[in-house]
């Protein structure tokens, strides 16, 4: 299903990152970072309420509004009950949609908010989303003192949170469509392979997401999906080729920006509800206000992964979401 819109403006965003993001890449860029993961709590779930806060006062500070300013927040995590969103929002005191979509959470989001926005039911609307590499260890597959060795094929969680605030406010990028994505289940039940669960899903997405808008993949300058890791980024390709006849020379995949592979001991890459974002509300997103990039197609990936259900053998369904941002005339 695909949207267009014709009154949704991205007015600003924030990142809050933890202490392996701060040493990647883009550490500079980050609003906030972190250099523990406690983050000045005791316990890591209390940690990664504290960086969704952080996310939501950043916005509110660049845009020199109050809570009492946003009509609406949605937002969604990684943990069961979606307890960092729940016990952040307790304190944040705006009116909430709580989601789970798993790491595809910030574009789904995104789309609710822009539905909403579009129809004029709400005017001023704040996205969120957080993950914590060590809260998700714990609760998917062990606590990490437990020292379990790691295939190659896995991926670091993220630790960090982000948050986009979305309007009819008129501004340098408006959001232009979107595309729900299906869930697709080819039969995969590698927890340790998330990438491979993903890729299809990814795939799925874009396709239908460029033929019901009748567009070719360089109508984007950029196609950005996260959090597929090297395997997975390959397998998108290669998928993209054989069951679509598609090539996606204008491709990158957050999970692979987000970290130094080359330093940093985080095996296949980035994962997590705040990969992609991080990497967006950061980098990409200040390329897109100097002009240097004009058109971005972001494709959040989801693993819908529950240990309950790998522990039956069955394999793990996945899901993506998509959405179209683009440069206004004004600036081009």
């Amino acid at each position: 299903m695909t949207f267009k819109y014709s009154n949704v403006y991205l007015n600003e965003v924030s990142t809050i990152a933890g202490p392996y993001e701060s040493k990647g890449p883009f550490g500079r860029y980050y609003d906030k970072v972190y250099n523990d993961f406690y983050c000045g709590t005791k316990t890591w779930e209390q940690a990664e309420c504290r960086m969704l806060v952080d996310s939501v006062d950043m916005v509110l500070y660049k845009t020199n509004k109050l809570r009492n300013d946003i009509d609406l927040h949605i937002s969604g995590d990684l943990l069961n009950q979606i307890v960092s969103t729940n016990y952040a929002s307790a304190s944040i005191g705006i009116p909430l949609i709580g989601i789970y979509s798993a790491c595809s959470t910030s574009v789904l989001g995104l789309i609710i908010g822009s539905n909403m926005v579009d129809k004029d039911e709400i005017r001023n609307c704040l996205i969120s989303t957080s993950s914590h590499t060590n809260g998700a260890e714990k609760q998917f597959r062990q606590p990490v003192e437990y020292g379990g060795p790691k295939r190659k094929t896995s991926t670091f969680t993220t630790t960090g949170a982000a948050s986009f605030l979305i309007s009819t406010k008129p501004s340098q990028i408006k959001v232009e469509s979107a595309t729900i994505g299906r869930v697709i289940d080819l039969g995969i039940t590698d927890s340790m392979n998330m990438g491979a669960v993903m890729a299809p899903s990814a795939a799925s997405t874009i396709y239908d997401h460029l033929t019901s808008l009748k567009r070719e993949p360089n109508y984007y300058d950029l196609i950005l999906t996260g959090d597929l890791g090297i395997y997975g980024k390959r397998i998108l390709v290669d998928y993209m080729k054989s069951e679509y006849n598609m090539e996606l020379d204008n491709y990158d995949d957050t999970a692979c920006m987000i970290y130094d592979l080359n330093h940093q001991p985080v095996f296949a890459g980035g994962s997590g509800p705040a990969c992609m974002p991080l990497v967006f509300n950061s980098y990409v997103y200040k390329k897109m206000l100097e002009g240097k990039i004009t058109r971005v197609l972001l494709v959040a990936t989801g693993a819908l992964l529950s240990p309950a259900m790998v522990n039956q053998k069955l394999s793990i369904p996945s899901i993506s979401h998509a959405i179209s941002l683009e440069v206004t005339d004004d600036i081009l």
